[in-house]
């Protein structure tokens, strides 16, 4: 998904949308289970140093910024811009640290408290937090940072999600601060993106959220997240673990589009009926394998959720199963089809400069769908610990032996053109923390997980994935 062209022009390109007129075998879910003794230690020194990344472009107001540049001499500068999913990320690798012993609990209070305290103070509206703001002084953005274009204020309901989800894991790391964080989220209603069902026309009531909005106007934007294995699905277990969402919203997301409708291949499926909801139970083949299609064929479009939410565990023949073949199309698209050598494609900076979706075209739903291109992004790989730990890790030793896309100190950089051997000069607060996240759940299953296996999570988003039942 490229969010940050979608977020700083809050206009077309936006992943998993589904528009008013847009009709025209795997391998056992592995348990969780602690890395084995002999990758532990490099896995714990891959976590520490991207770790100092992290905390290397967290300012001292609190907030953690969108990226910095490793290029330059002396300790990184952060850029001036941060989202709340930075913010987010920042939050719980700060709790993944303490928890895997790299900084001690008091420090981890310190830290959080700070960045809560910094959240405090940021400008919302209806309960949501703005696209960008300056992370070093909490003001709203209006111009960005890099070019002086303007920013028009919008709420991302996606990118809400995930700082949602960082404060969640802080207020269950640490007691003290769950008033504070119970009062800032009090407000944090879903229904606020929401459009409900009707089956009579589900077109233009789809029972899916906005994108967003533009607080200028107040106006929405013209598409809805409708494609159901993308990261917005975050902001939908999240409203439908608190009740701001009916349980019916699972089933109005796309397994793919309906197979009248243009898109990346004709799916094979068919309809069921759950809920009151018609749902096209389709599918893609990639290489063999049956799955579910993300939008462009990203891999963090697919993987970052699982992260927090146990889909595999709750639903292992449906969401682990697709999981498994989602990978596995990944690794042998990089490995077989464009034979790179290497594999693991994703959004992320583009090793000479900018930001842009890489991915696998024929995983994904969109026509014109993200490609590889070449540019292997090391977050990729780390996603995929759970279902393929051992190419993985090897995937990600050939990147830091063959390229030196490894930086002592700060971890992997985000991207390598395996083609030409250029490695990005940055690193950026969302891939970083996927791969802190990543990690902290293979050293320590389920640290990161906790406030997603209890209350609504368990009571009402259990239930629908141990329903679910893709046609794969």
């Amino acid at each position: 998904m490229h969010r940050r062209s979608f977020l700083t022009t809050a206009g077309a390109g936006a992943a998993a949308l589904t528009l008013a007129a847009a009709p025209a075998h795997a391998a056992a879910h592995r348990s969780p289970s602690r890395a084995p003794a002999a990758d532990a230690p490099l896995l714990h020194r891959w976590f520490r140093d991207t770790y100092r990344s992290i905390d290397a472009m967290t300012t001292d107001f609190g907030l953690t910024a969108d990226k910095t540049d490793l290029s330059a001499p002396g300790r990184p500068v952060p850029s001036r811009q941060t989202s709340p999913t930075n913010i987010g990320c920042g939050l719980w690798s700060t709790v993944a640290a303490a928890g895997l012993g790299v900084i001690s609990r008091g420090t981890m209070r310190r830290d959080l408290a700070r960045t809560v305290a910094a959240v405090e103070k940021l400008e919302r509206h209806h309960g949501f937090w703005l696209n960008w703001y300056d992370a070093y002084d909490g003001s709203t953005l209006t111009q960005w940072p890099e070019t002086g274009a303007p920013v028009r204020p919008f709420l991302s309901s996606v990118d809400n999600a995930w700082l949602v989800a960082g404060l969640r894991i802080a207020a269950d790391a640490d007691p003290s601060l769950r008033r504070r964080i119970a009062r800032i989220l009090a407000t944090a209603d879903w229904s606020f993106f929401y459009t409900p069902y009707d089956a009579a026309d589900p077109a233009q009531r789809p029972g899916q959220l906005r994108g967003g909005v533009w607080t200028d106007t107040d106006e929405p934007t013209g598409h809805h997240y409708g494609a159901l294995n993308t990261e917005p699905r975050m902001a939908s277990y999240l409203g439908i673990a608190d009740g701001s969402l009916p349980a019916q919203h699972y089933w109005c997301m796309y397994r793919t589009m309906l197979p009248e409708w243009e898109q990346e291949q004709t799916p094979g499926g068919s309809y069921v009926t759950v809920d009151g909801v018609r749902v096209w139970n389709g599918h893609y083949s990639y290489r063999g394998r049956k799955l579910v299609p993300s939008w462009g064929g990203s891999m963090f479009e697919a993987l970052m959720v699982p992260l927090f939410v146990p889909e595999s565990a709750w639903s292992p023949h449906a969401w682990g199963r697709s999981h498994e073949h989602y990978v596995r199309g990944q690794i042998e698209h990089g490995l077989v089809e464009e034979g790179y050598g290497y594999w693991g494609f994703s959004p992320s900076n583009v090793p000479d400069g900018g930001y842009r979706e890489y991915g696998v075209d024929a995983m994904g739903m969109q026509t014109e769908g993200y490609r590889s291109h070449g540019v292997v992004t090391p977050h990729a790989s780390f996603l995929a610990l759970p279902q393929a730990r051992g190419e993985a890790v090897a995937n990600l030793r050939a990147l830091a032996r063959d390229f030196g896309a490894y930086d002592d100190g700060y971890g992997f950089r985000d991207s390598v053109d395996v083609r030409t051997g250029r490695v990005s000069d940055f690193v950026l607060a969302l891939d970083q923390g996927m791969i802190a996240a990543s990690l902290a759940q293979e050293l320590r299953p389920g640290l990161l997980q906790r406030p997603f296996r209890t209350g609504g999570f368990a009571s009402r988003v259990r239930p629908l994935l141990a329903r679910e039942r893709f046609s794969i």
